[in-house]
């Protein structure tokens, strides 16, 4: 172990007073605070600064686990060898699930992984990040646990905006009502209490409370005050950014004194790179990865861009520490064997690229002029954004005739359709193109009401298709009518993508779902296709095994190949572009 540079403590061999034994001593007051949390064998040195360790083969397999990631000067060189060279002790296994029943407060039955996934947030004390993919139950399986555990109640429930009426929905559905005197009302549902609005006031109790993240850090104080008990974080990933006031906020409730569970809910709780996986962590088990320093110097490197990256070496490393301490994490293909597979397919699709430059031209033109002009590096950074922003609209716009062409023909063959795109002046034109088959509509700003009388048409099947933005619809919906998702529009975030497809492959969807990206060719979308390629890989080698498969060659061509037949017949083109997989 190398001495030079920076260094938390010392590591010596000596003969404690206390215990008379030969032990372990940690000097230093930062290595001090970690060995404590990871040993719990150690007791204090004689000064404040010092801790010892006992020389027993599991206490120096966590001291060599700490000297990896952390470096301390080792003074007793040749002791430390002598010990450190013993074959470690086998990893104790983690506790095996087994399928437990929820408490008698709960409404309805729970899947056999279901009940596993209750087994593991019993055994975690709610102190857990339950990543299932998209689509396996989240939600009821957090009810069912709250509804199981003793003194869980008030719960504070923190979702996207879009969710909150679900979440009442279902704990009305599933849960049941506890009487003070701790009676069951079968007939009755807890009480739910939707924080809407960032005035400051007291709250009337109640058994729940739901807020969005965006209002969080407004009503932090009213919050603190009811006494929460159990804190429920859904989409999780909302809290990858610690320099945020969601984050502060939270971190802050978390901390309360009466908080004592902390539960986690994403499908995909890395959202673009894995080092946001450290945020997550530090909300629900604080420390478990050490300071955000701490984590990046083991884990990750600095790409060009300043931002930390996890090294593809370490990246099962973490995946196996996340699973052995604070993560569940089951994939559909292991739960749910009738589901039928999901097929990712990227079709290149022409693209009025004189329109593209000519708006790529203008574009960069007047960023070039507003860079001349800006007196501070705020209002520099604030142009780029703008043009990188409008040119990802040019790209879109550029490519919005052929999407449709694409989207009618594809109706011809299916029943019902699910299309997703990110800007609002591309949702309109989609609309306004394809109103001939009454499309029911997904967009930011629409009231709940709206939201979900247009979700409800379309699973009725009084509309056959669905226009969704690619934010406001990839949450908290079930849309599994539809097999077939077409993407117009592309988002530089694979767990948005995720998130979306993961609309129809979900419980209740009996066909193959087929998933179509749109890429404009020689436009914008041939830079963003390769970026989600790039962090898919990335966040696959963390949360699981292996990449997921991006290809199912056969059937998507064939698909492909019979709307490019339609719309060669109408326009009497030439062959489409080129496809291949995502």
């Amino acid at each position: 172990m190398s001495t030079t540079g920076s260094v938390f403590g010392s590591l010596d061999y000596v003969l404690d007073r206390f215990s008379n034994t030969w032990s372990w001593r940690v000097t230093g007051h930062r290595a001090v605070d970690m060995v404590s949390g990871l040993v719990p064998e150690a007791w204090y040195g004689e000064k404040n600064d010092e801790a010892i360790i006992p020389d027993r083969p599991e206490c120096v397999e966590k001291l060599r686990w700490m000297l990896e990631r952390y470096p301390l000067e080792v003074r007793s060189k040749s002791a430390w060898t002598r010990s450190s060279s013993r074959p470690p002790p086998p990893e104790p296994p983690r506790p095996a699930l087994s399928p437990t029943i929820p408490g008698e407060q709960f409404r309805g039955e729970l899947l056999e992984f279901q009940k596993l996934g209750l087994d593991f947030l019993i055994k975690s004390n709610g102190n857990a990040l339950l990543a299932d993919e998209m689509g396996l139950g989240k939600t009821v399986q957090s009810l069912a646990y709250v509804a199981t555990e003793k003194r869980a109640f008030p719960v504070l429930v923190v979702a996207p905006l879009v969710t909150l009426n679900n979440w009442q929905r279902e704990i009305h559905r599933f849960l049941k009502r506890r009487s003070r005197n701790g009676r069951i009302m079968p007939d009755e549902h807890p009480s739910v209490t939707i924080i809407r609005t960032g005035r400051r006031r007291d709250l009337e109790r109640s058994d729940f409370y739901l807020v969005n993240y965006e209002l969080l850090h407004k009503r932090r104080e009213d919050i603190a005050a009811a006494k929460i008990r159990t804190i429920v974080c859904d989409e999780v990933h909302n809290l990858r950014s610690v320099r945020t006031q969601k984050y502060e906020a939270l971190r802050y409730l978390a901390s309360r004194p009466s908080v004592s569970r902390r539960l986690g809910l994403s499908g995909t709780p890395i959202y673009n790179r894995g080092a946001e996986i450290w945020s997550i962590t530090d909300i629900l088990k604080p420390g478990m990865l050490g300071s955000f320093e701490e984590f990046c110097e083991y884990f990750c490197y600095i790409n060009d861009r300043g931002r930390a990256v996890v090294l593809e070496k370490r990246r099962e490393g973490l995946r196996r520490q996340l699973q052995e301490h604070i993560m569940l994490r089951r994939k559909k293909s292991d739960v749910l064997h009738d589901l039928k597979e999901k097929v990712r397919y990227r079709e290149v699709i022409d693209a009025d690229t004189g329109y593209y430059n000519r708006e790529l031209d203008r574009i960069w033109r007047r960023m070039e002029e507003e860079q001349r002009d800006a007196k501070t590096e705020f209002f520099r950074s604030a142009s780029y954004r703008r043009a990188i922003q409008s040119e990802r609209v040019a790209a879109g716009m550029a490519k919005v005739p052929h999407v449709i062409g694409f989207v009618r023909n594809i109706m011809e063959i299916e029943e019902s359709v699910v299309v997703f795109c990110h800007h609002r002046a591309i949702h309109a034109m989609l609309r306004e193109s394809l109103r001939e088959f009454e499309p029911s509509s997904i967009i930011g700003g629409q009231s709940d009401v709206a939201r979900q009388e247009g979700i409800d048409a379309f699973q009725r099947g009084d509309s056959k298709m669905m226009i969704a933005g690619l934010r406001a619809g990839s949450l908290g919906i079930n849309l599994n009518r539809a097999r077939y998702v077409v993407f117009a529009e592309l988002d530089w975030s694979p767990a948005i993508h995720r998130q979306a497809e993961d609309r129809l492959h979900r419980i209740g969807q009996k066909e193959t779902v087929f998933a179509y990206y749109l890429i404009g060719n020689g436009t914008l979308d041939d830079r963003v296709a390769d970026v989600l390629v790039d962090k898919g890989h990335e966040i696959d080698g963390i949360l699981d095994d292996a990449a997921e498969p991006y290809d199912d060659g056969e059937r998507a061509r064939l698909i492909l190949a019979q709307i490019r037949d339609r719309m060669n017949e109408r326009s009497g083109a030439a062959p489409a572009a080129s496809t291949s997989p995502v």
